[in-house]
């Protein structure tokens, strides 16, 4: 009981916003993780687990019978679902895969400009114990549990400043890193290595082409980014 009331606390405790020179240098540090290679491999398993589960959620709420989610290390991700192989459903499933992130990113933002900088990580960590039941590999499982630690210890043992600044640098990062992946995805087609890209999934399935769909992947995770940093006020 006592830890419930503690647990509660932490989730409805508001902190006060980042003055804005911490603010900044924490999107910095962002876009850096986002733009050095080195910093981006390893870390793009973050963005690659937020879409895997964004495919996952819409599957389920579409009715579709999901069958479990792979992560691979060399960042690449599957989810499987049983269904009707077309129809708005199994539309609807591929769009979430590239926006998930950067919706996830914007209702991250808008927690954070309410100040719940600790309620959004313990929200994130109990979104991965539900994708945790439903991954089905080694590597998919050590990403999972290594990425719930980090959240976790940030929040359990963090002051509320380091909650802050590190709720912030995941917002960020899954903002900026969500439109990385669109264009590595269309850098990846041009080389015509994505005929199994969602995007090229897409355009069989409604006959649009797939560069168009890259295109709603572009306009929904940038204008996701925009709108998130001008809910949290440094849009201007």
């Amino acid at each position: 009981m006592d830890f419930l009331l503690v647990l509660w606390a932490r989730l409805t405790e508001r902190q006060d916003p980042l003055p804005l020179p911490i603010a900044w240098l924490t999107i910095a540090a962002a876009a850096a993780i986002v733009l050095v290679p080195v910093l981006w491999h390893p870390s793009r398993n973050v963005v690659t687990i937020a879409h895997e589960g964004g495919h996952a959620l819409v599957a389920t709420l579409g009715g579709r019978q999901l069958g479990g989610i792979r992560l691979h290390s060399d960042t690449s991700g599957l989810t499987v679902s049983r269904g009707k192989p077309r129809g708005i459903g199994m539309v609807l499933t591929l769009l979430a895969g590239y926006t998930a992130p950067a919706v996830l990113g914007l209702c991250a933002a808008w927690l954070l400009s309410l100040g719940y900088s600790a309620g959004l990580l313990w929200l994130l960590l109990a979104a991965l114990a539900l994708l945790l039941v439903q991954v089905r590999n080694w590597f998919g499982l050590w990403s999972v549990l290594l990425t719930s630690a980090v959240i976790f210890v940030i929040t359990w043992y963090g002051s509320a400043l380091v909650q802050s600044v590190f709720a912030l640098l995941v917002t960020a990062f899954l903002l900026l890193g969500a439109v990385r992946t669109v264009l590595e995805l269309q850098q990846s087609r041009a080389r015509r290595a994505g005929a199994a890209s969602d995007a090229d999934q897409l355009a069989r399935l409604t006959h649009v082409p797939g560069l168009l769909w890259v295109g709603v992947f572009l306009v929904v995770t940038v204008g996701c980014a925009v709108v998130a940093f001008g809910v949290l006020g440094l849009a201007g």
